[in-house]
């Protein structure tokens, strides 16, 4: 089944409407969908690489409004919510997660929106917890847009050759960059 929600989400690539769909799967993915528009902005880059950076902006809005519509479905719809999150969670990693939002507030945001974790899971848990709606959105902002302008910028830099290994190494590429990003925050810390 999800293959043939990626082939479909593929589809619209090569339709004149691939730049709302790209909006409303960004949308989508981030409060319930369970493909990353990843897929539709690498296959749009790939048909016009002058407009990566137009599609990953596309892309950056429709996620961070769909992290809204997830925020709002956990803070007033939890029991939709509840069944959106425990199909891709255990109740055991809820309350990891909670207790990710608990120490971490905006750094916990800031990873999910840009790793391959399921974003979706963070926007309905931040919504449910209570988390601070204008941090949320401006952490959201910032790593869901790093990720899109990522690989954005990597096709319009490197086009075709740079897709096999986005999609071959796409989760240690994400792992790898935050993992740099959280040491540079720490090593400033210690540098103070």
């Amino acid at each position: 089944m999800v293959r043939r929600l990626y082939d479909w989400v593929l589809h619209w690539a090569e339709t004149p409407y691939g730049v709302p769909a790209l909006f409303l799967l960004a949308a989508a993915e981030s409060s319930f969908f369970p493909v990353p528009p990843d897929v539709l902005l690498i296959a749009l880059s790939l048909s016009l690489r002058r407009r990566a950076f137009y599609y990953a902006a596309v892309c950056t809005v429709g996620s961070v409004a769909g992290g809204a519509l997830g925020f709002f479905i956990g803070m007033k719809f939890w029991a939709i919510g509840k069944g959106i999150l425990f199909h891709y969670v255990s109740m055991e990693t809820f309350e990891t997660v909670k207790a990710y939002f608990r120490d971490y507030e905006a750094w916990a945001i800031a990873i999910a929106g840009f790793t391959p974790i399921p974003y979706k899971v963070f926007t309905i848990s931040a919504g449910f917890f209570q988390v601070d709606f204008t941090v949320f959105m401006v952490v959201s902002f910032f790593s869901r847009g790093a990720r899109f302008f990522l690989v954005g910028g990597l096709i319009y830099l490197f086009g075709r050759q740079i897709r096999d290994f986005i999609d071959r190494y796409f989760n240690l590429l994400t792992y790898g960059f935050t993992a740099a990003v959280v040491g540079g925050f720490i090593l400033l810390k210690f540098m103070k």
